[in-house]
């Protein structure tokens, strides 16, 4: 066999292997949209599992769209909460870090790299305690304060990673024309930090918009609820309405699908830029 009809084979193999990975990968979020689409007579009445309905009902989109409009708008103030949040932190101390020195810099580092590891309901507990004593609970801003903690970290990290990829030479000309640091960091080091500025922004919507541990945690469900609680509103001890449900969890992923399929040049270029270096 040529190397060159070899190479051909092998490139089909991986495509056709990629593709089966990708459809074992999205078939439990086309079960979700299957389902949204059916009663619950239909789910639960076939005796094979129905990769199509054989009729199919807007009537769970209606009624989740008459019931859970609050829910989407709460989870809308909590995800772009979280991400002004994150940015007001993250940017900055990203900049300090990458740019200065400091004896502790590795420590920093360090500790940024273990609050990735806590299981976010270590920090959900902790958190509720100290809320309870500082009356935060059932609030957006403790919400958006408890997201944020888990999103700053990694945002640190990945700006970090970016930046000190970021050519010294043009902030030294700018400081070096009369710019204050200030001034060359708005001017200069924003502007050059787009992609990754757009990729941890976005993480921070979807840390924000997807959270469950720490709604589940820090809010008792009597002042406001995001989607991801409100989903459990149709799944009850007595009733269990699975098609609305599905029809909600339609809703709650679709603009995490549309941001990131809008932003995925910048996620890319944020992510890998810099990742060389740090």
């Amino acid at each position: 066999m040529r190397p060159k009809t070899r190479r051909r084979l092998g490139s089909v193999a991986a495509s056709i292997a990629a593709l089966v990975a990708l459809a074992f990968l999205l078939f439990p979020l086309y079960a979700v949209v299957v389902a949204s689409f059916e009663t619950n007579s239909q789910l639960f009445g076939a005796s094979t599992y129905s990769f199509f309905p054989s009729v199919w009902t807007l009537s769970n989109y209606t009624t989740v769209l008459s019931q859970q409009g609050g829910h989407v708008l709460s989870s809308l103030i909590i995800g772009l909460g979280t991400t002004v949040l994150t940015l007001a932190v993250a940017v900055p101390a990203a900049h300090a870090l990458a740019r200065y020195r400091f004896r502790v810099t590795a420590l920093l580092v360090g500790s940024l790299l273990i609050a990735q590891i806590l299981p976010s309901i270590v920090i959900a507990n902790s958190m509720f305690l100290v809320y309870h004593r500082l009356g935060l609970l059932n609030s957006y801003l403790g919400l958006i304060i408890a997201d944020a903690s888990y999103a700053v970290p990694f945002s640190i990290l990945v700006l970090r990673a970016f930046m000190l990829g970021l050519p010294g030479d043009v902030i030294a000309a700018a400081r070096v024309d009369g710019a204050t640091e200030m001034q060359a960091f708005y001017r200069i080091v924003l502007p050059m930090s787009r992609s990754a500025i757009i990729t941890v922004a976005l993480f921070a919507f979807l840390n924000g918009w997807g959270d469950f541990i720490f709604a589940l945690t820090l809010l008792n469900g009597n002042t406001f609820q995001p989607v991801t609680l409100s989903i459990y509103t149709y799944l009850g001890e007595f009733s269990q309405n699975w098609g609305e449900a599905m029809a909600l969890a339609v809703f709650a992923v679709l603009p995490a699908a549309m941001l990131l399929i809008a932003a995925q040049r910048y996620i890319a270029a944020g992510l890998t830029v810099g990742s060389v270096k740090g």
